[in-house]
């Protein structure tokens, strides 16, 4: 855990450009206590934890996320977890909009089952069953993908064109991530059978309102 906890604190740093020092520095931890605790050597606090999540401009839920998700992919999550039942599929490749993006549950206090895929390689995966998510059952298919449309490797629009394709996941509803009203590839996804579009940030006004017609159920946490 260890190990996993220091990958994600890595993979969010490079992801903002920042180096050990800097990172360091903006956490006021050492350089040497970063480097180790990037490299598992060490077992962080609670408060350094807190620490390391507010230099990289994240919550601790959304790195705690994260955490749970490196270590499903890693095989390292028990089969229960690993199969469990989820409701949104949040593809997007922005760590700071995933972090937005889970921020915003959290704030609503939804309680649907989230998983988060970085790019659209590991989206088709999870959802057909593939490669690290080969354990899972195929009927357990989100109700919901959040697809970003400019993805690494696999754009959005193919990923679009292959869940409408199948007819395990033709059904599941696509509401496409965009940065502007103005992006070109808005139409053509509608066209290839997106429910709907959302400018980015996403947050919990914006999703409802298009998730209205959807049929989805939200599911909210005890006490909100």
């Amino acid at each position: 855990m260890r190990k996993l906890f220091g990958a994600e604190v890595k993979r969010r740093r490079n992801g903002l450009g920042l180096s050990q020092e800097q990172l360091a520095e903006q956490a006021d931890l050492h350089r040497t206590y970063v480097s180790d605790v990037e490299s598992g050597k060490r077992n962080p606090s609670l408060a350094s934890i807190d620490r390391l999540a507010r230099a990289l401009g994240a919550s601790l839920g959304s790195v705690f996320a994260g955490l749970e998700q490196e270590a499903r992919a890693n095989g390292r999550a028990d089969d229960p977890a690993i199969d469990q039942q989820v409701d949104i599929l949040l593809v997007e490749d922005t760590p700071v909009d995933v972090d937005l993006t889970l921020a915003a549950f959290g704030r609503a206090k939804l309680a649907n089952p989230v998983q988060v895929a970085n790019d659209g390689a590991q989206a088709l995966d999870f959802l057909f069953c593939r490669g690290q998510f080969a354990k899972r059952r195929p009927e357990n298919r989100p109700q919901i993908v959040l697809l970003d449309l400019n993805l690494p490797g696999v754009h959005g629009l193919e990923v679009l064109k292959q869940i409408r394709a199948h007819p395990r996941t033709r059904s599941i509803h696509v509401v496409v991530l965009t940065i502007s009203r103005r992006d070109d590839h808005i139409e053509e996804a509608l066209r290839l059978g997106a429910a709907a579009y959302i400018v980015k940030p996403v947050d919990f006004r914006n999703l409802s309102e298009v998730t209205q017609k959807l049929s989805f159920r939200w599911a909210l946490l005890e006490g909100s």
